[in-house]
């Protein structure tokens, strides 16, 4: 048995063996674009900033496999891609997180019935929890990011409708709203009884972005809904 060529062989088959991938260069080049990145890169970004020609999907797809079992990983979210912390080893960065303002139950609520069903209005976000939700829980939920007035409903008094943004998709780790967890999902985290109706359904969230027929555009500087309720 040829030990040398054996050893070898053993040292070059972990990720850093450049050999085995079509474009090392260009693989080098992707990973340190997206290590010096503060904000996540999509496809095109990284094209405009590479040689004519690199394959950036396929490196990517290269990256996400030699990360895949290291601390950090290569996820995409809202469409684009950035190293995150494993998620298995998320509990070691908690000390040196900043405190975030935590939001109440009535405000998690109300981002939950966004999600699931933007475009909706403050009036259909009460109907579905069955209690008023105060012009004070949309503005906090404003202030994060993690919501935006989308636009109008037709309908009288034209009420301002509800969406996610791409700081939602990011802080959540979802590369669109169709990743958030589903009925099953909802059921094994505890979230919901394993005894729910069989006629209940967890919406299939959308976050196109492009009005929906029943929606008018929102007036120029419209930043807050008129709304005379509290």
């Amino acid at each position: 048995m040829d030990i040398e060529a054996d050893l070898l062989d053993t040292a070059g088959s972990g990720p850093a063996d450049q050999s085995r991938v079509p474009d090392p260069d260009g693989l080098r080049m992707v990973e340190a674009l997206l290590f010096a990145s503060a904000e996540p890169l999509s496809v095109e970004e990284l094209k405009g900033r590479l040689p004519e020609g690199c394959a950036v999907e396929d490196l990517l797809e290269e990256l996400q496999k030699t990360y895949a079992a290291r601390g950090v990983n290569l996820v995409r979210v809202a469409g684009k891609w950035a190293f995150r912390t494993a998620e298995d080893l998320a509990f070691l960065m908690h000390r040196d997180m900043e405190e975030q303002r935590k939001l109440s139950r009535a405000a998690l609520e109300t981002l939950a019935i966004i999600a699931y069903h933007q475009p909706v209005t403050r009036a259909e976000i009460e109907e579905i929890r069955g209690v008023s939700t105060s012009k004070g829980t949309l503005d906090v939920l404003l202030e994060t990011t993690w919501i935006r007035m989308r636009g109008r409903r037709r309908t009288p008094g034209r009420p301002v409708t509800y969406g996610t943004t791409e700081a939602f998709l990011e802080h959540f780790g979802l590369d669109t709203v169709k990743d958030l967890p589903g009925l099953e999902e909802l059921k094994g985290a505890g979230l919901l009884d394993s005894a729910v109706p069989a006629s209940f359904l967890v919406p299939s969230p959308s976050d196109d972005p492009a009005l929906t027929e029943d929606e008018d555009p929102l007036e120029e500087g419209t930043l807050f809904e008129d709304d005379d309720r509290d």
